[in-house]
């Protein structure tokens, strides 16, 4: 079994403020570890850090076998911005991400990738006019086509009904049978549903550590 995630001591500041302070975890082929913690917690922070959208200003560490400055390929990040185009349409939003990480995709891959989150029927509709509910199931849809080996999310439940919740947690497990998956959220309960590991962040600091399972099994 292969480490999808291997950081030391990773701290970021900010000015005179520590978002993290000497973060050490680690994530292996088929972990699903859960970040819990209140807000400023520094739970985005590390997200970002491992998605290669910041650097670290201290520490060290691997991310799917590349260091923490190198280019990140197969790691997927879903924020808590939907980072889509409101002038697209749904369907010209998943065929540009698709583009953008290098991928050709047939029109019936997207519109499956479209139906498989209960948008099909607004393919064809600019994300402008979409709730954050559906701005949020265009999200899953566009992190499921890319398919990554190592998936990070960010409060993946915000804005989410009961089925929209079974879509994200579908989409957990099946990244985890191929590499790993880390979540920052505020329901510790249905964390402790999905995730292996729960580690507990406080103003920039691992507080706790469970083990709650030895290997995600779906």
């Amino acid at each position: 079994m292969g480490r999808i995630v291997d950081v030391q001591g990773v701290g970021k500041i900010y000015g005179r403020s520590a978002a993290l302070r000497g973060v050490t975890l680690t994530v292996d082929e088929g972990e699903v570890l859960a970040l819990l913690g209140p807000n400023g917690s520094g739970k985005t922070t590390l997200l970002k850090i491992l998605a290669g959208a910041i650097g670290p200003t201290v520490g060290r560490g691997t991310v799917l076998g590349g260091s923490l400055r190198d280019r990140r390929e197969g790691v997927a990040l879903l924020a808590a911005e939907s980072y889509l185009y409101d002038d697209l349409t749904a369907r010209e939003n998943l065929s540009f991400a698709a583009t953008m990480a290098g991928e050709r995709l047939a029109a019936h891959q997207i519109t499956a990738a479209l139906d498989r989150v209960g948008l099909a029927g607004q393919a064809g509709t600019r994300v402008r006019s979409f709730s954050s509910g559906m701005r949020r199931r265009l999200s899953l849809a566009r992190v499921a086509l890319l398919r990554p080996r190592l998936l990070l999310l960010d409060e993946p439940y915000n804005s989410l009904d009961e089925e929209a919740v079974a879509l994200v947690d579908d989409l957990i497990i099946s990244v985890a049978a191929r590499g790993g998956v880390m979540l920052a959220t505020h329901d510790a309960e249905h964390a402790r549903t999905i995730a292996d590991t729960v580690v507990s962040l406080d103003r920039g600091v691992v507080v706790r550590r469970e083990v709650l399972r030895a290997q995600h099994v779906g």
